[in-house]
């Protein structure tokens, strides 16, 4: 037999064998007789044992795993894994739209793709081979999970293919079909385990196990939904798609690329009855918008880009009893009122708790005691009662009010003009406020303290160690009395100081999102570091101060200034002050590569040839330019690139501000 035959029939062999395995353990349902399988998996086996150069890393031989990972290396994204905004109505989608329109215009298109109930990832490739595979984690950061990710059928390790760049990244979900979840849990009843209670928590847990050779026979599937390449190869995300299914990868045959809002509305409607078709569960269908350029010129909030967003399929609905009602504090004072229920199924998980939001939907319900409910689970962690069946209502129950008082410190409730939420106004007095602001500051997106957790802060205030945030920085005059404590050992001890004494190097932005005031969130607080540069400035700021700074509307600005009228505030921040905490931002000193742009403002819009609009920012400061973020009289120039949004052409235009291109800029500097 020829060297060209063999490797013709290992070729052949390869490709049947995958097609069979993947009908088999993926979507379980069998083409082939075992035995026969067996013989060919034999045959190709033999050929490729034989003839070693003719070796396949996609080869049916080399999806068995077999190696065992005790440790996860958590490994940082180059790219965030962000999540989504979700929405339920058509409405919202509309909006969504009409916030496109306003910021690129209206020659733009969508691309629709089916949500999957499932679990992301993000693969790295290498000169055509799998390098890494790393769970979405916290977004920021995840669990490398190659060795697992590599007994997946429809992940390529070696792509057989010259046209893919050297080195990309691509997202995509991991998933398990319906009947092959319905084929395992049957066997598992069979031999008396408890079955799993959905497909996407068995596929979360199967990619998380520590012998890839078990994983290897969990019949888990994935397809891909976004590329990222360092040289921006193609211009649209619909290319891209096709690309990486052209490489080799799985990709989801019933994406669809559309023109307009309507278009998107009619391809949700299709899929909201065809969606029980599929032999995957969905859970919605994800919006985006098609155009790279654009997608760069709309940007990212800080936990989603503002070119996507997903609409979620309405969840079943369950009936059941409402037991009574408990009310629960936040952090920042916000009382909300929770149901209990006799326990339900609902959506695969028994269903003890839902929100009730608010003193208003507790109203629109009109419960009583021990009503009949319907509750659904739409998206959230805890689900939300829809309506009272008034037909099963007992006769003269009495109706359940909102209370009026804090449930934990009992001080009088409080509700501002305008809002629909009741808050606790004893803010330094308040045991679930207090430990909730700790939990807030020792957070990792706040100060990131190692060795303090939860449960520890709420340990520390229960036996008086620490009853608010500065009490965190004399913790190291109580070490006698922390060793008392169980699970507290010298070790736990000292890695605890010395992860509150690194706190200390935490910028200022960092320390003022800690710090919890009520509406400063992790971008606010960004925002807000930049414009007034020191507490002292922020301490001070007026309402008209605080909105001339980019972002910061009137809410915010009224909860800053109230937050800094408590005297008990003030306290706590001179002592934080004390304790060595950054309280104003960091000036670095920029070596100027020349002076011609000092004293002269720029924002940068648009998508550029030549240049990033990083790189131009650079390029500006670096010569003393100054640049802001949005378009005011104080602006002398904007400089536009290709896409620019119709809103900050209109409003520069408004204001006579001077428009220059990339080239412009640089004759500046000549």
């Amino acid at each position: 037999m020829s060297l060209f035959a063999i490797k013709k029939e290992i070729e052949a062999l390869i490709k049947e064998l995958n097609q069979h395995n993947y009908n088999y353990y993926v979507l379980a349902m069998p083409t082939i007789a075992d035995f026969d399988f067996d013989q060919k998996l034999a045959r190709l086996h033999e050929l490729e044992q034989a003839n070693p150069q003719f070796a396949d890393p996609n080869s049916p031989t080399q999806h068995v795993g077999g190696e065992v990972t005790k440790n996860f290396v958590t490994v940082k994204h180059k790219y965030p894994m962000l999540s989504l905004g979700n929405t339920y109505n058509e409405q919202d989608l509309r909006d969504f739209d009409e916030r496109i329109r306003k910021a690129i215009g209206d020659n733009f298109e969508y691309v629709c793709e089916l949500k999957f109930d499932g679990l992301s990832i993000s693969l790295t490739y290498e000169n055509g081979k799998l390098l890494r595979a790393v769970t979405r984690g916290d977004g920021t950061k995840g669990d490398e999970v190659t060795n697992n990710v590599k007994t997946i059928r429809t992940i390529p390790h070696q792509l057989k293919t010259t046209a893919a760049p050297d080195h990309f990244e691509i997202r995509g979900e991991i998933f398990m079909h319906k009947a092959a979840f319905l084929k395992l849990n049957a066997s598992r009843e069979e031999l008396g385990e408890i079955p799993y209670a959905n497909p996407r928590n068995f596929a979360s847990g199967t990619i998380k196990m520590q012998d890839s050779n078990e994983v290897a026979k969990r019949p888990l599937d994935g397809f891909i939904y976004f590329l990222y390449t360092n040289n921006n190869e193609f211009k649209t995300h619909w290319e891209s798609l096709n690309a990486v299914k052209n490489w080799g990868f799985h990709v989801c045959e019933h994406n669809k690329l559309v023109a307009n809002i309507d278009a998107v509305l009619a391809f949700i409607h299709h899929w909201e009855d065809e969606r029980f078709k599929l032999s995957y569960d969905i859970d919605g269908i994800v919006i985006k918008v098609n155009s790279f350029a654009q997608q760069e010129e709309l940007g990212f909030t800080a936990k989603s880009p503002r070119w996507a967003i997903s609409y979620k399929f309405k969840a079943a609905e369950v009936e059941t009893i409402l037991e009574k009602v408990t009310y629960q504090v936040g952090r920042t004072g916000a009382v909300t009122p929770v149901a209990n229920l006799k326990p339900v199924l609902l959506a695969g998980t028994t269903v003890k708790r839902a929100t009730l939001h608010n003193a208003n939907e507790m109203e629109r319900l009109d419960l009583h005691v021990h009503d009949t409910v319907f509750v659904e689970k739409g998206g959230e962690i805890i689900p939300k009662i829809i309506k009272v069946n008034l037909d099963k209502r007992v006769p003269n129950s009495p109706k359940i009010n909102y209370l009026h008082n804090c449930p934990e410190c009992g001080t009088e409730l409080v509700r501002k003009e305008g809002e629909a939420v009741h808050y606790c106004p004893n803010d330094e007095g308040c045991p679930p406020q207090i430990v909730g602001k700790i939990q807030h500051f020792i957070s990792r997106k706040a100060m990131n303290i190692d060795g303090l957790g939860d449960e520890t802060i709420e340990t520390f205030y229960k036996n008086g160690l620490v009853l608010h945030i500065s009490d965190l920085y004399s913790l190291y005059q109580k070490s006698d009395e922390l060793k008392t404590l169980d699970r507290f050992g010298e070790r736990s001890i000292e890695n605890m100081l010395v992860g509150i004494e690194k706190s200390k190097e935490m910028p200022f932005e960092k320390v003022l999102f800690g710090l919890g005031i009520r509406y400063v969130g992790e971008t606010v607080a960004k925002k807000l570091a930049a414009g007034v540069k020191n507490i002292e400035r922020l301490a001070v700021a007026t309402i008209e101060d605080l909105i001339a700074i980019d972002e910061i509307g009137q809410r915010i600005a009224e909860s800053i200034i109230e937050y800094f009228g408590n005297n008990e505030h003030l306290k706590q921040l001179e002592l934080l002050k004390l304790a060595g905490l950054a309280f104003e931002i960091e000036e670095k000193a920029i070596e100027l590569a020349s002076d011609k742009l000092i004293g002269k403002t720029f924002v940068i819009s648009g998508v550029f040839e030549t240049f990033s609009r990083e790189q131009l920012k650079d390029l500006i400061e670096a010569n003393g330019g100054k640049i802001l973020s949005s378009i005011s009289s104080k602006l002398n120039y904007l400089v536009a690139g290709d896409n620019m949004g119709p809103s900050k052409l209109e409003k520069a235009t408004k204001l006579n501000i001077e428009m220059i291109s990339d080239a412009e800029l640089l004759k500046m500097l000549e």
